[in-house]
């Protein structure tokens, strides 16, 4: 059951697209889609680098094939704020990305789980592990070829500080999807000047901040050999010499704790540099220019 009296579950049905003919979700998508875009787009200053990267993958990649996009995370409002950049199509229903969203804030009751259900999110409790129930919700995403988007550091850094050691979830999914997804690389920053988390007599602001300047760096698609990975894990941990972490959940090929903690770490460790990378470019390229 979900952590607030079992909203989350019992909501689920809210998140799916035949829901009352699908006009809640086109309309909730719609309303918010519009906000974001008044206020990335126009009340603030936005730049993008190479948005061509996600708008090609959102709009036209091969069927079947899931796309995984991965951030940094600055704010409450990286997304859906993050997508409000000029050309980008916030408002189309079906192109929508799925996001995973903190169980603890998005969805304390039952008018906010409605309410994020039908913006396609999917609750994830912190702290709650890899293989938590709502996991599976966001493997259904990857396995029906549609869009997923993570924030894998697991919680809010406002500082221009190094990418924090990614939480484990994200490369879960990557190996244990049906169809190795396309995983893309964002890094953004200046969301924590539009909602800083102690601004406003010590808390966030009631509403999002203006004239600010927003700049979001989007990578080159990360291809995952997952068959090799995983054969190399097996070859490596054939034998359960650590110390278990109490996990019941083994792949279909039998992969031990040791594996898929070698695994992920492969995984999560590439991730993270690329990101890196991506953040030290931003954190040296200057100032916008409007």
């Amino acid at each position: 059951m979900g952590g607030r009296g079992g909203w989350t579950n019992t909501l689920r049905w809210a998140g799916r697209p035949d829901h009352l003919g699908g006009i809640p979700r086109a309309a909730t998508i719609m309303a918010v889609g519009g906000f974001t875009k008044a206020v990335t787009s126009v009340l603030n200053r936005t730049r993008v680098d190479n948005p061509d990267a996600l708008l090609r993958l959102v709009r036209s990649r091969p069927s079947g094939v899931p796309l995984l996009t991965v951030s940094n995370h600055m704010s409450t409002l990286d997304d859906p704020f993050m997508w409000g950049f000029k050309g980008f199509p916030i408002t189309d229903v079906k192109l929508a990305r799925w996001v995973l969203a903190a169980e603890d804030i998005c969805f304390k009751n039952v008018i906010l789980s409605y309410l994020f259900r039908l913006g396609k999110c999917i609750p994830i409790t912190r702290g709650g592990g890899i293989y938590q129930e709502h996991m599976n919700e966001a493997l259904d995403v990857l396995n029906g070829g549609g869009w997923l988007h993570t924030f894998p550091e697991g919680k809010i850094y406002q500082e221009n500080e190094p990418i924090r050691r990614l939480k484990w979830g994200t490369a879960s999914l990557i190996v244990r999807a049906d169809v190795t997804p396309v995983v893309l690389p964002i890094v953004h920053s200046g969301f924590e000047k539009v909602m800083p988390e102690k601004s406003f007599f010590g808390r966030r602001p009631p509403v999002p901040l203006i004239n600010k300047d927003i700049r979001i760096i989007v990578g080159e698609p990360l291809e995952f050999d997952v068959p090799n990975l995983r054969q190399r894990a097996k070859t490596i941990f054939h034998e359960p010499s650590f110390q278990s972490l109490g996990w019941t959940n083994l792949p279909p090929d039998g992969l031990n704790e040791g594996a898929q903690r070698w695994l992920y770490t492969t995984i999560s460790d590439r991730i993270q540099t690329v990101m890196e990378k991506m953040r030290c470019f931003v954190a040296t390229s200057g100032s916008l220019k409007v």
